[in-house]
């Protein structure tokens, strides 16, 4: 494993990284709140590392309801994952399968776009770059819960800071960094559009899959045009 590409993808991760903290400090709270310990919640954030559906899970354990509904309301926050699995197939072709187990099991949102978007500008996505970037996203996520669950409700609510457009401020800047893409504006527009319907006539967290599927499908329809070195190339292996 090269240092020096594992130190890029970690200096590549740190912002990232100072964006999850109040979000895991927030998960170890409401863990806590809800009757795990320090070491259960700690355990959940080291296995699943769901972010999101850790949350989501956390809130529904203590509800009583079926352990079907709890399952398919994480499967549902997580749907996305099946799209980014089948994406980086494509992306890590070179990767072995123990590589790719390994490096699936820290594949969040912005690892997966950081992975498109190392590809786009270098070619591959090394394993050793992957790795830094996870790595340090990782160590932040793991220390903020560890903190979260020991202050408990000292954290407060992140929303009455500010906290909570953190995320939502970096997503918007890794989507901003594919506009040059062809069909870029038509697809997220799509997506956009199909979010919010979703939203509001299915419902959380469906929404988010269904703007997705979208954004895909209006892909299709309306594929970017081939650039015309390869359209050259192209025609010159059929000649």
């Amino acid at each position: 494993m090269s240092v020096s590409t594992f130190r890029s993808g970690v200096k590549r991760g740190l912002p990232v990284t100072l964006s999850v903290i109040p979000f895991g400090a927030l998960f170890g709270a409401v863990a806590i709140d809800n009757g795990l310990t320090i070491a259960e919640a700690v355990l959940m954030s080291g296995t699943l590392y769901a972010g999101a559906s850790q949350l989501v899970g956390i809130e529904l354990f203590n509800q009583n309801l079926p352990a079907w509904l709890v399952i398919l309301s994480i499967f549902a926050v997580n749907f996305r994952h099946v799209l980014y699995s089948a994406a980086m197939v494509r992306i890590v072709p070179d990767w072995s399968v123990a590589k790719k187990a390994v490096g699936f099991f820290f594949m969040v949102d912005p690892q997966f776009a950081e992975a498109v978007r190392e590809k786009e500008m270098h070619g591959k996505v090394g394993f050793a770059w992957y790795m830094g970037y996870a790595l340090i996203v990782y160590t932040g996520w793991m220390i903020s819960t560890v903190a979260g669950a020991s202050l408990g409700n000292l954290i407060g609510d992140p929303k009455a800071a500010g906290f909570d457009v953190l995320l939502p401020v970096y997503f918007m800047g890794m989507v901003m960094g594919f506009r040059k893409r062809g069909k870029f504006y038509p697809v997220m527009l799509a997506s956009a559009i199909g979010a919010i319907a979703a939203f509001h006539f299915v419902g959380s967290p469906w929404h988010v899959s269904i703007g997705a599927m979208t954004g895909i499908l209006l892909a299709v329809i309306l594929p970017p045009a081939r650039p015309e070195t390869e359209v050259t190339e192209a025609s010159g292996e059929h000649a």
